[in-house]
């Protein structure tokens, strides 16, 4: 994952919150990818309600830690069978990443929510919060069928604020706000089902809507 890079959606998304806070404006990006590509790209108002795999958290002082080490600890070197049956995927738990903080030692994990695991109620604040205060939103790349994220575009449109979805096909939530473009003066619910060249051109323009 380190030797990846931004593709020109993280990055374009990165340029019009760089341009409309020039213009006083305010961009926040809310997503579940955990793969910091977004805040590599340069994007400052970032949301990441999944987690991110290069942090760590330790499961007895819930202290969380920025980590880019590759592998996290010596034992993992080699590793990453996806079989968690397979003999490679064994590591003796003490040979596991473990706390530095003074007089703790706990083990460490991803800070990642894995399915089944609740989110950080203090990160769903700020989102509630967030979509409460925007005045348009933009959907991309996604499934629309993870809870709750698959509820914040339409809660968004069920008070009225314009949302337009980008994706390659349609979604349980695209007719919800599907038809949308800026004509007359007006938004209207649109989904625009092109790859992401199509989005980056439409996302960069909205730096000079009124």
């Amino acid at each position: 994952m380190l030797s990846k890079e931004p593709n020109p959606g993280h990055l374009a998304i990165a340029e019009c919150e760089a341009r409309l806070r020039g213009q006083g404006r305010r961009v926040m990006v809310i997503t579940q990818n955990i793969d910091e590509l977004h805040r590599r790209a340069g994007t400052k108002n970032l949301l990441e309600i999944h987690g991110s795999l290069f942090k760590t958290r330790c499961t007895s002082c819930d202290i969380v830690a920025e980590n880019y080490k590759s592998p996290i600890c010596p034992a993992l070197s080699g590793k990453g069978a996806p079989d968690p049956e397979a003999q490679d995927a064994r590591i003796p738990v003490e040979k596991l990443p473990r706390c530095e903080e003074a007089g703790c030692g706990g083990l460490l994990r991803p800070h990642v929510v894995w399915f089944g695991e609740n989110l950080d109620p203090a990160i769903l604040e700020e989102v509630d919060r967030e979509l409460t205060l925007c005045d348009l939103c933009l959907v991309v790349g996604t499934s629309s069928v993870v809870y709750p994220a698959a509820m914040f575009a339409p809660q968004v449109s069920a008070r009225g604020v314009p949302v337009a979805e980008f994706n390659m096909e349609t979604t349980p939530a695209t007719n919800r706000f599907r038809y949308r473009d800026y004509q007359g003066g007006r938004w209207k619910d649109c989904l625009c089902s092109r790859p992401t060249s199509s989005f980056v051109c439409k996302w960069q323009q909205l730096g000079d809507v009124p």
